[in-house]
């Protein structure tokens, strides 16, 4: 299926590993032109490097953290006719809720939820004058199925699905969409990183572990494994497509069945 993606400008923030790298590389060989975003200008010059290696779209990259208003204003002015805005960067750490203080719950508001909602009000006003766009949030099923692991991530996961649905609202009756895509428990760097945190990981394997969680932390799971990165982002190159110009503030989940609800 031909998406319709040739020649799109795509920001995609926090794409230098995990879903974001999957989505990136997608659009790209869908031949969009896609702008890379990591913390480091290392990180950043090696996706470009990875991703021009792998597709026909033009890569270009953008090194900051779009998590503060000076990096937001930088890029906006850098790549000011963004058509595709794909609001990826976030982060996640499992914290008992009585240890999680004031200081934790507003730098993961301020990455998780404002970040997406800055861009999202910096590249509006192009879009509209172009009536055509696409604004995408990476949520999580943990927005419906709050996790008693991390309350404070899936809090702002929630929050990203209602700020997603206002602003889809705000533009009613234009050719620009607003969705969310919810990931469900997904094998990424990040997630590696949490298995090893967890209390009770120590010694085992990936497998193994993989295994237990789906057993005793995630049992509504239909698929009974993580989903990869890249079964993410065929997700998201469909909603970021003209071809899904009817999909409008919809939470879109691509959780494995996590969450237990048809609806």
């Amino acid at each position: 299926m031909n998406l319709e993606l040739n020649g799109k400008l795509a920001l995609v923030t926090g794409s230098t590993a995990g879903i974001g790298h999957a989505i990136a590389a997608t659009l790209v060989r869908e031949g969009a032109h896609v702008i890379v975003n990591g913390r480091t200008q290392d990180a950043v010059d090696r996706t470009v490097a990875e991703l021009v290696a792998i597709g026909s779209g033009r890569v270009d990259g953008f090194a900051g953290d779009l998590g503060t208003e000076a990096a937001a204003d930088a890029i906006t002015k850098r790549f000011p006719n963004v058509e595709i805005l794909i609001n990826n960067l976030g982060i996640f750490e499992p914290k008992p809720f009585e240890e999680i203080p004031d200081a934790d719950w507003r730098h993961f508001f301020d990455v998780n939820v404002l970040s997406g909602v800055r861009l999202a009000r910096l590249y509006l006003p192009a879009m509209r004058q172009r009536n055509w766009g696409r604004i995408i949030f990476i949520s999580s099923e943990s927005g419906v199925h709050i996790p008693a692991e991390m309350v404070h991530y899936g809090v702002t996961k929630a929050a990203q699905i209602a700020a997603a649905r206002g602003i889809a609202e705000s533009v009613a009756g234009t050719a620009i969409t607003v969705n969310s895509v919810l990931p469900g428990p997904t094998k990424s760097r990040g997630v590696i990183d949490f298995v090893a945190a967890l209390p009770g990981s120590e010694g085992k394997t990936f497998a193994q572990f993989e295994t237990e969680f789906f057993e005793k932390i995630r049992p509504t799971s239909l698929i009974k494994r993580f989903t990869t990165p890249e079964e993410i982002a065929t997700m998201v190159a469909y909603v970021a497509s003209p071809l899904s110009s009817a999909t409008n503030g919809a939470a879109l989940r691509v959780d494995g069945g996590v969450v237990k609800s048809a609806f």
